[in-house]
């Protein structure tokens, strides 16, 4: 069961987008005239938004009147047993006295009662804000209490509630037959992964003030979510089997949401972030005797400006050209720098196409032009054009960095061909793998070798690959192979045998919340947490639904995006062919074509897109009074000038893309199929630096697949690609003469990257035993063999002579047969 493939991504789909995204474009074509001037997103990339942001994110508008009504079920338990006190004004025994009581009452019976004691608890995790004055206090008495529940065991308890939730097999089948599923459907789940959700993510912040036994407590809260201590396997299990039985429609009022936020902050808690990401991978590569990496990545795309190349003196001549025939000019530096708009392909507005065709009939008038005119306009065009004002002070030139941002790489197997190729031109013969030879080679070959040589870059992928074919071709020698149980390595052992099921329903869930994607009859219905009991009768409670609904979909993406990029950045430091075989899987569920899918919008409208209500956030909507919510103020949004979450998922899934292209020709042929070039190119219209390098990352790969005249019409954008990515010296892709590129080869790569992670697979996870018994001497002497004391069924003695008669007695013998077989 895979992702439906798309096949057919023409212009037809951009059309089906609907008037608003053909309106955008055109908005986007008129606005391009001064996008020289737009200034740089002030994006800072991390694993989450701020704390606020990710706790407003996990409850929808909808629902808003729950938190009243959480806090009446505290307060009415909190009377019965305190007097005349606050929360904020017990002792500390006197709370882990009342969180014991409200322990104690989650175990019984009653379903309503345990939902009423759920609702406490939840009011106290979230920062008992009735006694709170400010956000800031909030946040405070949030954390203070979410290091007490978990003292005092409240997460184990409701987990077993939830696994119990989960198996309740009345509610799903409830569910299954109800035509329309709505919030009520899952009040019980959504409180239980509300609690767990901050929890997970209060704890997973670290702060300078906390206590001791705070710092103690977080570490003893990731150990125990990244061990297999829940059932024999990690916690992170549990939530994924949430998501596969959500999509395989057997429970659709799964709160998916909440599930999806939960499983990400879970994974990012139990294996780390960037930072510990970082760490981890220079720790490895000094274990290994790698030398260290030439620099960190982040601090880096960190210092990388969204700066545009300027147009050179031929560029400006054959703008010149180009414009002297439109009736509207305009300065030639307000051009769009990048190019995007600049090729014929079905993808661009109709309005762009109309330009176009004007241009063309400017350059046909060309040669209906007198001769004596065309001496004059000749002498015109060929006289420089005249300085350009400057868009910049000259002191902010002096805060660019000289050089290159990244340092060079070059691979063992890079210095490998290109001195097969050296030997068979100035020799006629090859070494096979020798780099160090290089007798009968001309002086400029040596030195050439000594560059590539103060470049190479051994990658741990390399190194484990063939630490990995040792371990195959020599298994008595190398003996039995250490592996270190990290979190990644738990986690990957326990989701290997359900992988293909995960990765599935993940791209099943990133369709349905994709916003070019169309409701269909038989697609999963996502908005199960979102809707609710009573359709809204008014225009303000649809526009409000709407930018629920919206909001809903744009942290689903976040989501998904966030967490396969964990996963795979975690798995591919932990074992190279961990990596490969979740990215397999990812693409024959039709990955890529769903990402490229994914930004086949108007992306601009996409990253400022504003559906977001401050007044309704958590917590803001519980400290200060509620305004009056009008239409215009639901229309105008926040005034933020991009949505942080769209612009994170953007870069996400582009990551994504990256690992699953990166050094693999046919996967790199699939972004050639699918057109994927003017679908990039104009995601380079968004002004951040990480965005545009990731985009130009794609474009570089298939640069030689595209053409010389693709090439010839991109130049701006070439230019882009040599100032911001990095630099393999002897990398030909601005060229279309690679010879690995053959393309029936493409089948035999994926076969042999597939029978290698097989072999990996067999050898390191599928029965030692058997592996050992393999790999025992085989006893030859005859003797021992029929010497050997056998255990036989009980019954053998009583079934023995029965078959001796029908199996050998009564079966004639052909022995002319087996003579002429002898």
């Amino acid at each position: 069961m895979e992702v439906p493939a798309l096949n057919h991504m023409n212009t037809n789909n951009i059309k089906k987008i609907g008037a608003n995204g053909k309106d955008g474009f055109k908005n986007q074509r008129k606005d391009s005239e001064g996008s020289m001037e737009l200034p740089n997103l002030e994006f800072e990339y991390g694993d989450t938004d701020s704390t606020t942001a990710e706790l407003s994110e996990l409850y929808s508008y909808t629902e808003e009147p729950e938190f009243n009504l959480n806090r009446e079920c505290f307060e009415e338990d909190f009377r019965r047993h305190v007097k005349e006190q606050r929360w904020a004004e017990l002792t500390e025994a006197g709370q882990k006295s009342h969180v014991m009581r409200l322990l104690n009452a989650l175990e019984v019976t009653d379903r309503q009662k345990r939902l009423t004691v759920a609702r406490a608890i939840l009011y106290l995790a979230q920062g008992v804000f009735g006694d709170c004055s400010c956000e800031e206090e909030v946040m405070r008495w949030s954390r203070s209490n979410v290091f007490l529940l978990y003292e005092m065991g409240i997460f184990t308890a409701l987990l077993e509630l939830l696994a119990m939730e989960i198996e309740n097999s009345q509610a799903c089948s409830s569910a299954v037959r109800k035509p329309a599923i709505s919030l009520a459907d899952s009040t019980e789940l959504r409180v239980l992964l509300s609690i767990m959700y901050l929890m997970v993510e209060v704890m997973r912040q670290e702060d300078e003030e906390d206590r001791p036994e705070w710092k103690t407590a977080r570490q003893a809260f990731k150990t125990e979510l990244g061990f297999p201590v829940y059932n024999g396997e990690p916690f992170a299990l549990l939530l994924f089997g949430m998501v596969t039985k959500f999509c395989s429609m057997n429970a659709p009022h799964f709160p998916m949401k909440k599930v999806l936020l939960l499983l990400w902050k879970t994974i990012l808690l139990t294996v780390g972030g960037l930072e510990e990401l970082q760490e981890r991978k220079v720790c490895v590569r000094e274990h290994a005797g790698l030398p260290p990496l030439p620099e960190d990545p982040l601090q880096v795309v960190r210092l990388m400006r969204a700066a545009s190349p300027p147009p050179s003196a031929m560029e400006l001549i054959e703008q010149t050209q180009q414009k002297r025939g439109r009736r509207s000019r305009r300065p030639l530096l307000k051009q769009d720098s990048l190019d995007t708009y600049n090729e014929r392909d079905p993808f661009k507005s109709e309005e762009v196409r109309e330009d176009e065709e004007e241009e063309e009939a400017d350059a046909a008038m060309e040669h209906d032009v007198d001769p004596l005119e065309r001496d004059v306009i000749r002498d015109v065009i060929i006289q420089p054009p005249p300085m350009p004002p400057l868009l910049r002070p000259p002191s902010d030139r002096l805060s660019f960095p000289r050089g290159l941002p990244w340092a060079p790489k070059v691979r063992e197997k890079d210095i490998e061909h290109f001195l097969e190729m050296s030997r068979n031109k100035f020799i006629g013969f090859t070494l096979g793998g020798d780099t160090e030879t290089l007798v009968g080679l001309p002086r400029p070959i040596h030195e050439s070798v000594k560059t590539l040589k103060q470049h190479k870059y051994v990658s741990m992928a390399e190194v484990q690959i063939k630490r990995e074919e040792e371990l195959q071709q020599c298994p008595m020698t190398m003996g039995e192979e250490e592996v270190e149980e990290t979190p990644a390595e738990i986690l990957y052992q326990g989701m290997l045998p359900n992988l293909s099921q995960y990765v599935i329903a993940l791209l099943k869930l990133l369709l349905a919340a994709a916003p070019t994607s169309k409701a269909k009859t038989d697609s999963i219905n996502i908005l199960a947490d979102v809707l609710p009991e009573e359709m809204p009768v008014t225009v303000l409670q649809s526009m409000r639904l709407g930018i629920d609904v919206n909001r809903h979909k744009e942290i689903i993406v976040k989501a998904i995006s966030a967490l396969l990029l964990l996963l795979l950045k975690h798995f591919k430091l932990n074992h190279i062919y961990q990596f490969e075989y979740i990215c397999q899987h990812l693409v024959f569920a039709n990955c890529i074509p769903l990402i490229l899918k994914f930004f086949n919008q108007n992306i601009m409208s996409y990253i400022s897109a504003k559906n977001s209500i401050c007044v309704l956030d958590f917590p803001h909507c519980v400290v200060h009074d509620m305004p009056e919510l009008t239409a215009e103020s639901l229309e105008a949004g926040d005034s933020g000038e991009f949505c942080w979450r769209n612009l994170f998922s953007c870069i996400n899934l582009l990551r994504v893309l990256n690992k699953l292209t990166k050094w693999k020709h046919s996967r790199t042929m699939m972004l050639v199929v699918f057109k994927s070039a003017p679908i990039l190119k104009r995601a380079l219209k968004v002004k951040q630096a990480m965005m545009q390098l990731y985009v130009l990352k794609l474009l570089k790969m298939q640069t030689k697949y595209l053409g010389r005249q693709w090439r010839k019409s991109n130049m701006k954008t070439m230019s882009a690609i040599y100032q911001k990515v990095r630099h393999r010296l002897n990398d030909d892709w601005a060229y279309g003469n690679d010879m690995d590129a053959r393309p029936w080869d493409f089948q035999a790569e994926e076969c042999a990257l597939r029978e290698s992670m097989e072999r990996f697979h067999s050898r390191r996870y599928e029965g030692g035993e058997r592996r050992a018994g393999e790999l025992a001497a085989v006893d030859n002497c005859l003797s021992s063999v029929l010497g050997r004391r056998v255990e036989l069924p009980h019954d053998f003695p009583r079934s023995y002579p029965l078959w001796l008669e029908r199996e050998v007695f009564a079966q004639p013998i052909q022995w002319e047969g087996l003579l002429q077989a002898l």
